[in-house]
């Protein structure tokens, strides 16, 4: 089975004290990038978080957004710069002796002056239990994530395949028209020699020059490497798991091939077949881009 790099998932855990709840997005990436928004505290949990994701994600661009709600969360601690409040205290003594003011410094007014000097900080208490509940949230939000692209995958394969068929259908009406390119050049050959020299048409020269040009038109090996890349692309697919470059170099190579039958086929009956070809290779390749 094949993957998509897009979805959503959401887990939530939570016990009496504390709540969790992780959300997760999915998007197309060539590698395996993962980006978390969480508390600032709990940047010590990422690793382990990222290991969860990973165990179930190989290709795409993860954003994950974490939350964090209850009680006992973190420690809080004040800090004070005694130095500097002294310093506040004895600046607002000057100014109440050089002016002359009768109210004497007050608590208050050193209150007022201390959001430079007073720092509040957090710590995060060790938290067993809220770590399992992350992890278990997270692994919640994961599982339905892998779901999410997992079913829209079915869908990409689906409609890969049905548009492989017609590539492989169009390829299978050009080995029929190969063949009638040549035999319609050598009468058009023939029928123009006849006219200009309006007499015997020297045969081996006109069959030299018929083959030339056969050798010049053929396509065989061109349809041969088609059949035998959509066969790949078919068996790659089968297999599943994180296939998406592959899928993706197997369609250059078919673009390739198909550029080329382009521009040696002499008939306009065939170049009509190259461009539905090409029509459905594009479409194949828009899809390919979601393949994990």
């Amino acid at each position: 089975m094949i993957v998509s790099m897009t979805g959503f998932g959401r887990g939530k855990k939570e016990d009496e004290n504390v709540s969790v709840t992780v959300e997760m997005k999915s998007v197309n990436h060539r590698f395996c990038e993962i980006s978390i928004r969480m508390p600032r505290q709990w940047v010590m949990f990422e690793d382990k978080i990222k290991k969860v994701i990973t165990e179930h994600i190989a290709r795409g661009r993860v954003e994950v957004f974490i939350t964090v709600e209850g009680e006992q969360l973190v420690e809080r601690t004040l800090h004070v710069d005694w130095q500097l409040v002294d310093a506040y205290y004895r600046m607002l003594a000057d100014v109440r002796r050089r002016f002359h003011f009768a109210d004497d410094v007050s608590l208050r007014d050193v209150v007022h002056m201390l959001s430079d000097a007073v720092e509040m900080t957090e710590q995060p208490i060790e938290n067993d239990a809220l770590l399992s509940l992350l992890l278990e949230a997270t692994k919640e939000a994961v599982e339905q994530l892998k779901h999410m692209r997992e079913q829209e995958g079915k869908a990409l394969l689906a409609d890969m395949l049905m548009q492989l068929e017609e590539i492989e259908n169009s390829a299978r009406r050009i080995e029929q028209l190969a063949p009638t390119v040549v035999a319609s050049y050598r009468e058009r050959i023939h029928k123009r020699v006849s006219e200009f020299v309006q007499g015997v048409v020297d045969e081996q020269r006109l069959l030299t020059e018929v083959a030339l040009f056969a050798e010049k038109v053929d396509i065989h090996e061109e349809l041969k490497r088609i059949y035998s890349h959509i066969e790949q692309f078919r068996r790659i697919v089968s297999e599943g798991g994180a296939v998406g470059r592959k899928l993706d170099f197997l369609v250059q190579e078919l673009n390739r091939e198909m550029n080329t039958i382009g521009s040696k086929a002499n008939d306009r009956h065939i170049a009509s077949e190259v461009v539905e070809m090409k029509s459905a290779l594009e479409k194949i390749k828009e899809q390919v881009q979601n393949v994990e």
